[in-house]
């Protein structure tokens, strides 16, 4: 084959193979959306199968500037990365955090918010469970959800606690509040979140973070058109207040 032919081909190819999403969803009028719907305020699955939360209503919002609707692709923490690499969809959303294992395997839009991780526990236990130095300890039951970055900081920095994964991010405050368990590690929006749903529940100093965090929507690596389209939205989202407005709208309910 002619040299020159082979490059022209190799280079088409290339350039079919890296089609970008922008223009998948603008073609296909479908935004696809990968989350787990249990972390509430970003996203829940409602048991008469509506989405509903912060991040639920951003993406309703990003698919009507593209003139789609969206399909949401349920999910777990424990099968997110495989999910999103199996390409079952253009976005993951749903209050997920930047780490840099997941950096390595998939792009991040600008940051939404800054975030860390923070104890939950029944508020008469509130001076028990403040520092790593309290947490780590064999007498202390921690329960977490399996397979996000909750479970992974406490097998890193509290390994000598009693650990149980729990499968129902929905339910796991109950079993807390019923004493079921002593601390729940998670991001201290959650946490806040969920100590106004459940009176005796408290968020430990919220404002100082046993880990720094960062939440952002997940983005298929190597799409960079995808990912300037997502980033200057996010940024006109927060300019023009939206962003704001929706956040502050699903934290007060």
């Amino acid at each position: 084959m002619n040299k020159c032919l082979f490059v022209i081909l190799a280079l088409l190819s290339t350039g079919a193979q890296a089609a970008s999403h922008l223009d998948s969803v603008l073609a296909s009028k479908t935004l696809k959306v990968c989350a787990t719907g249990d972390y509430k305020p970003y996203t829940y699955l409602r048991p008469d199968g509506r989405w509903e939360g912060i991040d639920a209503e951003m993406m309703t919002r990003l698919a009507a500037t593209l003139g789609a609707e969206v399909r949401w692709v349920q999910t777990s923490w424990k099968t997110l990365m495989a999910d999103f690499e199996a390409r079952q969809c253009d976005i993951a959303v749903g209050g997920i955090s930047v780490t840099l294992p997941r950096q390595q395997r998939a792009w991040f839009a600008t940051p939404l918010d800054t975030d860390g991780k923070i104890p939950l526990v029944r508020c008469e236990e509130s001076a028990k469970y403040r520092t790593v130095e309290q947490l780590n300890r064999p007498e202390v039951r921690l329960i977490e959800p399996a397979g996000g970055t909750n479970e992974a900081f406490v097998r890193q920095h509290l390994p000598r606690a009693h650990l149980t994964l729990f499968h129902d991010n929905v339910t796991i405050f109950q079993v807390l509040a019923d004493g079921r368990a002593d601390v729940m590690i998670t991001d201290a929006s959650e946490a806040q979140y969920q100590a106004k749903r459940f009176p005796s529940l408290c968020a430990l100093a919220p404002q100082r973070p046993l880990q720094y965090g960062e939440k952002a929507y997940m983005l298929p690596r190597d799409d960079a058109s995808w990912k300037a389209y997502l980033d200057q939205w996010i940024h006109l989202s927060k300019a023009t207040g939206e962003y704001p407005q929706v956040v502050g709208h699903w934290l007060a309910r």
